[in-house]
């Protein structure tokens, strides 16, 4: 009995390693996000366009930030330093995506195509959620521009394109960042990070979330996440929580790292009509995000920080649905030249 029972043992070993050998090596998968096909109509909040602010009217519902312009008419100089008289416009506008994903080189909003070139020992994770220092989850992000109005010729006036950006295009991926996968090595690119790490400073980051939660954001609180933790550092790190919360969290992160470069720029305020300016520190109401994949939010989009439980339930799918790609939301204030 005891050699019959070896022996189909070796049998079903023997069938195993036959069957690997036909079948191919397992390959990286990478979902595709579908974002140039018929959901740029069925999975975008056109309603977050809304309001549209045309000197004191405001069309449409919905908040307006709280360090948007409150100008009528403004001026602006041309090339020659001549004024240039208008009224002031102010609208959010979805101006970029932003992909969250966990295999290097992974881009679900470029056909779900893998960049070559890249380290595939900088994996990614979840995290194992077992609330100590060794549970940190990592993700990549890539930063596309996505200027839907411009790239739909809807109604924004052509001064009011900010930067010029009038396509679809990676802007930067992290995985050329070594700063993105080391704490350490991120520290020297934003040292400010020293001042607030210690217990007052991160007690202070209860009010940012408690604000997010009702649609708001503090400035002021510049090294906080609202609800979805510390903003600091500017790596793919981050604590094991949820793919809604940790994907988040590293896009905001990625955000805030190109505003301290200068690749991206405040649009918001009265000092912004004529063009945007250096923020290198997150304007954080300047922008709201809505998911896009791999559930789209189509009725809303929320402020950076606010608790998933406004709007992160049911938005993992597993294995599937577990990378991430937001669009982001921009108020734009600009000076139309009559």
């Amino acid at each position: 009995m005891r050699f019959l029972f070896s022996l189909l043992i070796l049998i079903a070993v023997a069938s195993g390693v036959a069957q690997a050998q036909q079948e191919p090596a397992p390959t990286q998968v990478c979902p595709n996000n579908r974002v140039l096909s018929e959901k740029l109509t069925t999975d975008i909040c056109w309603g977050c366009l809304f309001p549209i602010k045309m000197g004191a009217a405001e069309i449409g519902g919905g908040s307006v930030p709280s360090g948007a312009s409150d100008q009528i008419l403004c001026s602006c100089a041309d090339n020659n330093g001549v004024p240039q008289f208008g009224n002031a416009i102010g609208m959010w506008e979805p101006a970029y995506l932003v992909d969250v994903v966990r295999a290097p080189g992974c881009s679900p909003s470029l056909g779900g195509s893998i960049l070559p070139g890249v380290n595939d020992r900088t994996w990614g994770n979840r995290g194992s959620g077992e609330r100590d220092g060794s549970d940190k989850g990592f993700h990549h992000y890539h930063f596309y521009s996505f200027p839907l109005i411009q790239m739909l010729d809807l109604f924004t006036p052509g001064e009011c394109n900010t930067g010029g950006i009038v396509d679809f295009d990676m802007l930067y991926p992290s995985e050329m960042d070594p700063t993105w996968n080391d704490d350490e090595l991120a520290f020297f690119t934003n040292p400010e990070a020293a001042a607030i790490a210690n217990i007052p400073a991160q007690a202070a980051c209860t009010a940012s979330s408690a604000a997010t939660a009702v649609g708001r954001n503090i400035d002021s609180l510049w090294w906080c996440a609202g609800s979805w933790g510390m903003l600091y550092p500017f790596s793919g790190h981050g604590a094991a929580d949820g793919m809604p919360r940790m994907t988040s969290l590293a896009a905001m992160r990625g955000i805030a790292a190109q505003h301290r470069r200068g690749l991206l720029r405040k649009t918001m305020g009265s000092d912004q009509l004529c063009g945007a300016t250096i923020a290198p520190m997150l304007p954080k109401s300047q922008y709201r995000m809505s998911m896009y994949f791999p559930v789209a939010e189509t009725d809303d989009n929320h402020v950076m920080g606010e608790t998933t439980w406004n709007w992160g339930l049911g938005k993992t799918i597993p294995r599937t649905g577990e990378d991430a790609t937001y669009m982001l939301w921009r108020w734009k204030d600009c000076c139309n030249v009559f």
